[in-house]
């Protein structure tokens, strides 16, 4: 009788902590057996010659999402997972999204609606925070912690979406109590309206000009503030889509400092820059996200950053907006930079970019690849009981890769419905040619090998960041002295 209903052979597995030669035995969706020489098993696949690594996780995208403008993104549940797998992931962790009004426990369960019957590969959620009623932080959000959410995000910009920094102090709070970790989008809402405002009086509707009102000093002045409120009551935040140099140093120093903050970025700050956004007419929308490219110092900032630890985790940030009426024009050619859907497209391409400019050319290693797009993300948001690494007992979650492999990236090649990609015409080396999701091989041989709505959803437990902290000293410490019920 066979013993493994799946065998990967005669490759080298590589986790965050190193590698080693050696055979994996899959039994039940589960990791059963590492080790030299093991028999075939029903399934069994040769990766000689092929990296063989955690699937990759993306734990910032946003799929099937409607955002504060009314604008549905163009990948939903089937097509953004299956973008996903033919990049190397295996789950993905995209948002519940709250508006204004809305209940966050129909929020929950009108995306799971949307998922179930579409998700090729694993997923959970992280929860958007907008409306911080009394209900929400007494009741509703402590439930779907307790439940397996244990991550939102809150934003300090977006007229719709933005809290004041008392209402930031009541969600760090209310994270720092039930055990959930806080993403925060960081840039001064006021500085980009005040700069949006001018520009538009003074005739400079084109999409460069986003970019010119997002200032790099709103990123950097919203970073430091956001820094500020979580250092007075010590709860962990993790900022988002980091893209300026001054915010770099902003994080950098607060964590030298031993204060709590993580951070992120995403492909579109290491491999564009404001440049691209310049483009004739309306062309340079397709690059439009918030906060946008900036230029080549502060690139380079952020490739910095992810080398010397600044940055945990590399997302997409994948925010799929068509280029037409339905996304990025929904003025057609009266469209302005400030009507244009914010956000561009990278599910597919995250994993496969940073390895081709950080591995194949020697600018990180392997391990730390692996850290980047799989093991830190599981850390971070409570995923380390399943996911992030190929160890004994874990599930099956694995991407082969091909670390010859050229490619030509092109629109048609992709998988998602945006029908643009940033990166078009970009020679990459490298690529994960078998993607496996709890034993199943999802893609192999350039095909989908699965059925829609064969993921499954992920309940998560306590984020990394909040596992065994110690407790709270200096002015925090005293502040939830005198003040008891912030313990």
């Amino acid at each position: 009788m066979t013993e493994f209903d799946l065998t990967i052979r005669n490759g080298t597995v590589v986790n965050a902590d190193g590698r080693m030669r050696a055979d994996i035995g899959v039994r039940d969706g589960l990791i059963h057996t590492l080790a030299p020489s093991l028999p075939a098993g029903r399934q069994d696949i040769d990766a000689s010659g092929h990296w063989v690594l955690p699937g990759g996780i993306d734990s910032h995208c946003h799929v099937e999402q409607i955002s504060s403008n009314g604008v549905m993104t163009a990948d939903d549940f089937d097509s953004a997972t299956v973008a996903a797998a033919f990049g190397g992931n295996t789950t993905i962790i995209p948002f519940a999204a709250q508006h204004r009004g809305m209940a966050l426990p129909k929020v929950v369960s009108d995306y799971h609606a949307c998922a179930g019957p579409k998700a090729v590969i694993d997923y959970s959620f992280h929860l958007i925070v907008s409306d911080p009623t009394p209900q929400a932080l007494q009741h509703d959000l402590p439930d779907l912690i307790r439940k397996g959410y244990t991550s939102f995000k809150v934003y300090t910009t977006y007229d719709k979406l933005k809290l004041d920094d008392g209402q930031m102090l009541d969600v760090l709070h209310t994270a720092g109590r039930e055990g959930a970790l806080v993403m925060v989008h960081a840039e001064n809402n006021d500085i980009i309206k005040w700069i949006a405002q001018r520009l538009l009086d003074n005739g400079h509707v084109a999409p460069k000009f986003h970019a010119v009102s997002h200032d790099p000093l709103a990123e950097s002045e919203a970073t430091h503030r956001v820094i500020a409120l979580s250092r007075l009551l010590d709860v962990p935040v993790l900022i988002v889509h980091v893209s300026g140099i001054e915010a770099v140093r902003h994080i950098r120093s607060a964590q030298t400092l031993g204060a709590r903050i993580f951070a992120e970025t995403c492909p579109q700050y290491l491999f564009l820059t404001a440049d691209d956004i310049d483009r004739p007419g309306l062309e340079g929308a397709m690059f439009c996200c918030s906060p946008p490219p900036r230029d080549a110092e502060s690139q380079a900032a952020v490739w910095a950053g992810l080398l010397d630890g600044t940055f945990q985790v590399f997302s997409s940030d994948h925010a799929p907006y068509r280029y037409d009426e339905s996304g990025k024009l929904p003025k057609g050619d009266k469209t302005t930079f400030k009507d244009m859907a914010n956000g561009v497209p990278g599910i597919e391409l995250r994993m496969p970019l940073l390895y081709s400019e950080g591995v194949h050319t020697g600018r990180m290693t392997l391990e730390k690849f692996v850290a980047l797009t799989a093991t830190d993300h599981a850390h971070m948001y409570g995923l380390s009981h399943r996911k992030g690494r190929i160890a004994v007992g874990l599930d099956a979650d694995i991407a082969i890769w091909d670390p010859l492999r050229q490619t030509q990236v092109s629109t048609h090649m992709l998988h998602d419905r945006v029908g643009y990609t940033p990166y078009e015409g970009k020679s990459l080396t490298g690529w994960p040619t078998t993607v496996i999701n709890r034993g199943r091989v999802v893609i192999a041989h350039n095909e989908l090998q699965v059925a829609r709505g064969s993921g499954e959803f992920i309940a998560r437990g306590k984020p990394g960041p909040l596992v065994n902290a110690p407790a709270s000293t200096g002015s925090a410490g005293f502040l939830k002295s005198l003040l008891p019920k912030l313990s």
